[in-house]
């Protein structure tokens, strides 16, 4: 037994592991006094006794590489071991000291991190206002389904009341609506969403019976702070809103002006069909509203039951508010760039006005008239002031402003309104993308990417979000693969599928086939086609005579330039200043050869909507034109408009990516200027 514990202190002594030991233990004396004086000196107190630990924790460590590294040898091999092997012995300990110091400086930069962010969270909790709310969805216990609507319009008209109290933090519709009506996380719920307290509800509407049914909760203590049943019939349950917002305020002990008590005590109609249908329409609205490219199908109906709702009741100012948004939906959504629809817009929204002057809706409704029907954004701006008045901390109020910075070239200023509409209605997707498209534009394509990727995590649909993000990979990278294979997997017949024609066509026309581009222009139902990532509006059959002329059938293609350049004449001299009529027009004259009239009527676009006008449009106008331009044969007029473009905020229709990818600049590639611009 003896015998063996002196050949094991020999083998240590062959290892050099007292010398290992020594080295370690004065290194580690002389690190202690080091690491306790100079980290104070760098406000590092917190980090001393773990570094302490971490280096006293080491010493196993240096005395298992010492041994796994020096090798014992015999008394001859001594002074070779001396000369090679001493050295690599000796750098064993500083290694491991410097090692473990390091890791446990990290380790407790990440600790102290991790303990930051939870006491910022910690902070963000105890920061929410307590008189903050969120309503969510309203359950549905009908038992014909389709009574959705009722549910989901009660909860709607609810919210509408709850915004006109300024003392009041309201969290919009489409920060809630993915919720289910009565979760079991409710406390997560309200941090997501930076509220104190939710409104659950529920309705049950039976005939001429409803039962409205809601509770007031406060999330941080899972309490009940107040709740109520309203049994009513169709012919009573006008003000029902009104009466649950006071009830709310009340609980919540929420300051109420005079002009506010008196307009959420307002009662919108006393007409039960006028209410019932303006509720339909709200359903149809909602959905276009939170998908723009839903406009062109869910608009209509909106529309024709508002329009059956005031006839019933001409003096529902609230549902002639939404005709006039739904009329400029439309207009600038859904293809229909006539000064009818305009027309329409206004005459609803004077009405609005007339009969209730400070009707927030109303202004709203009228702001987007001066602004996506005239480009005037000084009169939007001051009727988005007269709405803020009465909708203190509406989402939409915010993000229209924001978009009318992004149209003066205000970039930072636009994300930064995009995000304060996000902080009144922080789950909001469609908020998510304009901020991706603001960053887009100015070719921040990274930045971009993660913001579709979050407009799609916040969307209730996110079909189209996918679209969206996938089309930014196209202009970033010209990567066709997600695009590519978002569309292979829409359902055929879908809304999605039909609303996503010009994605079709243009994962055709990129990929050089030819064919079924042209394929998904004839499947299209619509008679114009909205740009994929702008504002621009050109017939639909416009882009069909482009694939056939591409694919080699120019008879076909000339065909449809004929018949294009009779309507878009006379719809240039119907609306001489709407720009996209001279873009058509120019279109279609460079198709039939005639060269003089094609750049007159791209230049004339270009004079309508300017770059100083229009910042975030104008450039896109300037795409467009650069196409008429190649398509006549003035190729350095082209490459003129690309170099500015390419100089400027254009990111989404000017990129090296789209330039590549892009056949229509097929008579450029060879100049070196373009190739320059592939850099």
């Amino acid at each position: 037994m003896a015998e063996e514990s002196t050949g094991f202190l020999a083998r240590l002594k062959q290892h050099h592991i007292y010398r290992v030991a020594a080295w370690y233990g004065a290194t580690v004396a002389v690190l202690i006094q080091v690491v306790a004086r100079a980290f104070p000196y760098f406000g590092w107190v917190a980090a001393v006794p773990a570094v302490i630990i971490i280096l006293i924790a080491g010493f196993p460590v240096a005395i298992v590489l010492a041994w796994l590294l020096v090798k014992p040898m015999d008394s001859a091999s001594q002074s070779v071991w001396q000369k090679r092997h001493w050295k690599l012995g000796a750098v064993v300990v500083p290694i491991v000291i410097a090692a473990v110091v390091v890791s446990g400086y990290f380790a407790l930069g990440f600790s102290e991190r991790r303990a930051q962010r939870l006491a910022n969270a910690s902070a963000a909790v105890s920061a929410v206002p307590a008189k903050s709310i969120a309503v969510l969805p309203f359950e549905n216990l009908s038992g014909d389904k389709d009574n959705a609507y009722f549910a989901n319009g009660m909860q709607d008209l609810i919210l509408t009341k709850l915004a006109l109290i300024g003392d009041l933090k309201v969290i919009s519709r489409t920060s809630t609506e993915k919720y289910a009506s009565h979760p079991d996380n409710l406390k997560s719920i309200a941090q997501q969403l930076g509220v104190a307290t939710i409104l659950e509800g529920s309705v049950q509407k039976a005939g001429n019976q409803v039962l409205i049914d809601v509770q007031l909760i406060d999330a941080r203590s899972d309490t009940h702070l107040w709740a109520q049943a309203y049994p009513r019939t169709l012919d009573n349950i006008f003000g029902v809103e009104g009466e649950v917002a006071q009830s709310i305020a009340d609980a919540l002990k929420a300051k109420l002006s005079p002009d506010d008590s008196a307009r959420v005590a307002a009662i919108p109609t006393q007409n039960p069909q006028a209410y019932d249908l303006y509720l339909r329409a709200l359903a149809h609205f909602n959905l276009a509203d939170d998908q723009y490219a839903l406009t062109r199908t869910e608009m209509p109906p909106a529309i024709e039951l508002l329009q059956q709702a005031l006839q019933k009741d001409p003096d529902f100012a609230l549902a002639d508010a939404l005709l006039g948004q739904a009329q400029m939906y439309r207009y600038f959504f859904g293809g229909d760039r006539s000064d009818a629809r305009l027309q329409a817009s206004k005459d609803a929204t004077d009405r609005a006005l007339h009969l209730q002057p400070d009707l927030g809706q109303a202004h709203l409704a009228r702001a987007l008239y001066w602004y996506w029907g005239f480009r005037d954004y000084a009169r939007a701006q001051g009727e988005l002031a007269l709405a803020r008045k009465t909708l203190p901390h509406d989402a939409q109020v915010e993000s229209y402003e924001a978009a009318i910075a992004r149209r003066q070239g205000r970039w930072q200023q636009a994300l930064d309104g995009f995000g304060q509409a996000l902080a009144y209605d922080p789950r909001n997707s469609q908020s998510e993308f304009e901020i991706a498209q603001t960053y887009a534009v100015q070719r921040r394509y990274a930045e971009a990417d993660r913001g579709y990727a979050h407009a799609t995590e916040l969307s209730l649909d996110p079909t189209l979000s996918i679209g969206r993000q996938a089309w930014n990979t196209v202009i970033w990278r010209g990567d066709l693969v997600p695009l590519r294979t978002w569309l292979a997997g829409l359902p055929p017949g879908s809304s999605e599928r039909l609303n996503s024609n010009q994605y079709y066509f243009n994962l055709g026309w990129l990929g050089r086939d030819f064919a079924a581009a042209a394929q998904a222009a004839r499947e299209s139902k619509s008679t114009e086609w909205n740009a994929t990532n702008g504002n621009t509006v050109l017939p639909r059959r416009l882009y069909l005579a482009w694939a056939l002329a591409a694919a080699g059938d120019r008879a076909g293609a000339a065909a449809l330039y004929r018949a294009l350049h009779t309507e878009a004449e006379a719809a240039a001299r119907e609306r001489p200043g709407d720009w996209d009529r001279h873009l058509a027009l120019g279109f279609t004259a460079a198709g039939l050869g005639m060269k003089d009239e094609a750049l007159r009527e791209g230049r004339k676009a270009a004079e309508l909507l300017p770059i100083d006008r229009d910042a975030f449009a104008g450039p896109e106008v300037l795409s467009y034109i650069a196409r008429i331009d190649v398509r006549v044969g003035a190729n350095d007029q082209a490459i003129a408009l690309l170099q500015k473009l390419s100089a400027i905020p254009a990111g989404l229709w000017v990129s090296p990516a789209l330039l590549q990818l892009d056949p229509v600049w097929d008579p450029l590639r060879k100049d070196p200027r373009f190739q320059a611009l592939l850099q």
